[in-house]
């Protein structure tokens, strides 16, 4: 006869529960950030055939956040979740532990603390657009991050810096939310300041830097808009670079140069990650495919 305690979850007939997965962000960023609706397409396309679905929800702050995952997994509601946009030291990665809710991280392991990790090296993208912005003769560049709350933000920007430190290149850093008008807004910051040969930035001066890599395509539609509003041309004033290849940077006008990954097979990867750890088993940290730029019409030598 059947325990009549075991608990409803243990049964091995239990129907499959949903992927929990949750963003901090404006709706309105969300809505027009192509970046997760693509992870997600490739994560549902592998977890589907198992009967998962994603469920997805976008939240106003980290407390909403972890406020979710805890009512997540009191009411048996998801069966795993996917961390994105860690943060050093992230609340979710103790937690999840605490609630012994099964979970992986979209992340660096370095800050995954033992999670099983899917993540994009980063830190070669970067260096890859540096490489080809100096080839075109570029010295002044400068990088749009996204918050620094975030991780893989911090990462960029800082590898950002020390490769063009090493390259005798001179590099600003302005710092936005991802959302176009964050865009124009650095860009219009960036272009009313100048960075003297000892690296200082000086207000209001005239323009010098002449290559600009955004944190995704939203911040360089927004930048590309900022320069167009201006009169400058680009890419013979002013070189742009977009994080996040879409649809968005080849239909703009002029298309955008970016740093294109299949977002897809991420996706695909952290469904393949999620369901080994559903099994029982302790997947390692897979490295997503290679980060490569892609030149368009917004990237050339600079006139100046």
């Amino acid at each position: 006869m059947r325990d009549a305690t075991l608990d409803e979850s243990d049964s091995p007939s239990r129907l499959p529960r949903p992927i929990g997965l949750t963003l901090v962000r404006p709706s309105e960023i969300y809505g027009a950030e192509p970046y997760f609706h693509e992870l997600t397409a490739g994560l549902d396309r592998v977890v589907r055939p198992r009967g998962h679905a994603v469920l997805l929800r976008v939240l106003p702050d980290r407390e909403a956040e972890l406020d979710l995952c805890r009512r997540w997994s009191a009411g048996g509601v998801v069966d795993a979740v996917v961390l994105v946009d860690l943060s050093v030291d992230d609340p979710r990665v103790s937690m999840v532990a605490e609630l012994d809710l099964p979970a992986i991280s979209v992340s660096s392991p370095a800050i995954s603390s033992g999670l099983p990790a899917v993540w994009t090296n980063d830190d070669v993208a970067v260096e890859e657009a540096v490489n080809a912005l100096a080839l075109l003769g570029h010295v002044r560049l400068a990088h749009v991050s996204g918050p620094l709350r975030l991780a893989h933000s911090v990462a960029r920007r800082d590898t950002f810096v020390s490769v063009c430190d090493d390259r005798g290149l001179i590099a600003a850093t302005v710092t936005g939310d991802y959302s176009f008008e964050s865009g124009e807004r650095a860009l219009s910051a960036l272009l009313d300041t100048q960075v003297d040969s000892d690296d200082q930035i000086i207000e209001s001066a005239p323009a010098v830097v002449t290559a600009v890599v955004f944190d995704n395509d939203l911040m360089a539609l927004g930048g590309l808009a900022e320069a167009r509003r201006r009169g400058l041309s680009v890419p013979g004033d002013l070189s742009l670079v977009a994080w996040d290849d879409s649809a968005q940077c080849q239909l703009s006008e002029p298309p955008l140069s970016a740093l294109s990954h299949d977002v897809q097979r991420i996706g695909e990867m952290v469904g393949e990650t999620v369901l080994a750890v559903l099994d029982g088993q302790r997947p390692p940290t897979l490295e997503a495919p290679p980060i490569v730029f892609v030149p368009r019409a917004t990237t050339g030598p600079p006139s100046h």
